[in-house]
């Protein structure tokens, strides 16, 4: 199957599959939806059990998050570089740098599985918990977080899968993955099918099973849809060029993800302070607010996976172009999305709780998105893009200022000297994404960029099936 010079053989083209955004990007809207589904379906039969158990499990997911973001240092490194390799028509090395992805992530899962089990007491008294919430994130995080390994495998998985242009296949996976989990919490949580009523425990549980399944078809998978098939020795080479290359990529990406998360986890600090009632609404509030930037998380995944291909392909220009019309997709979905989660506000917040002061104080954030999520979406697009071409470091620089220096000290401000609860936090986080959104801007017109690609092609750029 490989042929000269580490090359495929022509007859099958699977690597240089013909890439449009629409085609890329309603499976991984599908797929992203699904995965927020996981989440959503958590948060919705839990709140049957009571408020308390949903804060609690939210607590516990701030730290799961920031734990799969390091996950993606490896993840999303070598996605891009797979997809330079691809735009230049590199298989043999594309198959070789997708397995040393796994066995990163898999090292990296393994070690942060003992550190949850160790020490998931020592994370969440730090946050301030007490109580009930305490003893609900505690068991959650210590199942869920001690199984995170098998998140890692997802992640590169997935990721390689997706960079292929099999968004289609990727997001069967979610799906089945997400009628595993309800089916699972449907039993576990409440004790049905002759399960036993779990609870809390029961929803970790069910996530662990789920993702267990989806790890065995992902890798099914990956061996159909491989231009050169992965060889077992490939996941034992650790090679220092393609681990730099990834590392490159992934650390800096990484870290600005992380350093975000990390602020949430300040501002869920914040709210502690504020009651009971803020957090639950906190929660609440940031699940509806998924569903208004699920669109333009999915076109920033799909015009990254392009950009990839175009600055693989030395094809700048079209990398250049791409990017602006899925601001311009992104943003006229996003405002709609925005404009149904104004108007409903109060019965989407309904739906979780019918308690009237979390109810009030969710239904009051939400009115604030229109402000947040518009410079929201331009991040999520253009930082994607970033990334893709190279330029990963860029981002980390910005977000540093942004939202270490500013959004803390202002949320920080507007909540405990201005006595504007959660509302400040809202307006805190809008203040740093329009700030970066700006300034995000001006860097992809400037075509600094051009200069971080990693792959030199080998191939004309009108040699390599891509179009917009």
């Amino acid at each position: 199957m490989e042929g000269h010079a580490g090359q495929a053989s022509p007859k099958k083209d699977n690597g240089a599959k013909d890439l449009k955004l629409f085609y890329l990007t309603w499976p991984i809207f599908l797929e992203v939806t699904l995965f927020m589904m996981m989440g959503i379906a958590d948060t919705f039969m839990l709140s049957a059990i009571s408020d308390n158990a949903v804060s609690g499990v939210g607590a516990a997911n701030q730290y799961l998050h920031i734990a799969i973001l390091l996950l993606e240092v490896i993840g999303n490194g070598a996605s891009i570089v797979v997809a330079q390799y691809i735009g230049s028509r590199k298989f043999f090395e594309a198959a070789k740098i997708s397995a040393l992805a796994v066995t990163l992530n898999l090292i990296v899962g393994v070690v942060m599985s003992i550190g949850f089990v160790l020490f998931n007491g020592y994370l969440l008294r730090s946050l301030n918990l007490t109580g009930e919430v305490y003893e609900f994130a505690q068991s959650y995080l210590g199942i869920v977080g001690g199984a995170i390994f098998l998140q890692a495998i997802i992640n590169s998985l997935a990721a390689i899968v997706r960079v292929h242009g099999f968004t289609k296949e990727a997001m069967l996976v979610a799906l089945g993955m997400n009628v595993i989990h309800i089916i699972g919490n449907y039993a576990l949580i409440f004790g049905n099918f002759g399960m036993p009523a779990m609870g809390v425990e029961g929803a970790a549980i069910s996530t662990i099973a789920s993702r267990l399944i989806a790890v065995v078809v992902f890798f099914w998978l990956l061996y159909r849809i491989m231009e050169v098939r992965i060889k077992v020795s490939y996941y034992l080479n650790l090679s220092k060029e393609y681990v730099g290359k990834i590392l490159k990529i992934g650390i800096p990406s990484a870290l600005e993800q992380v350093m975000y998360h990390c602020c949430q986890m300040i501002f869920l600090f914040y709210t502690t302070y504020l009651g009971e009632a803020a957090l639950a609404a906190k929660q609440y509030a940031s699940n509806i607010s998924m569903f208004i930037y699920l669109f333009a998380f999915a076109v920033g995944i799909g015009t990254s996976i392009m950009v990839g291909r175009f600055v693989g392909a030395g094809r700048p220009d079209d990398a250049y172009k791409r990017v602006w019309m899925s601001v311009r997709s992104a943003s006229v979905v996003s405002l709609f999305m925005i404009g149904v989660v104004v108007l409903f506000r109060e019965q989407l917040v309904g739906i979780f709780t019918d308690d009237a002061e979390v109810l009030r104080i969710g239904a009051q954030v939400l009115l604030y998105s229109i402000i947040l999520e518009t410079g929201r979406t331009i991040n999520i697009v253009i930082v994607n893009s970033l990334r893709a071409s190279g330029d990963a470091k860029y981002p980390l620089w910005v977000g540093m200022f942004t939202m270490v220096g500013m959004s803390l000290s202002l949320g920080y401000l507007f909540v405990f000297h201005m006595n504007m609860g959660l509302v400040g936090i809202w307006l805190a986080i809008a203040a740093d994404e329009w700030v970066r959104a700006v300034i995000f801007y001006f860097r992809w017109r400037s075509r600094a960029w051009e200069r971080h690609s990693l792959v030199r092609p080998d191939v004309q750029p009108d040699a390599v099936a891509a179009h917009t």
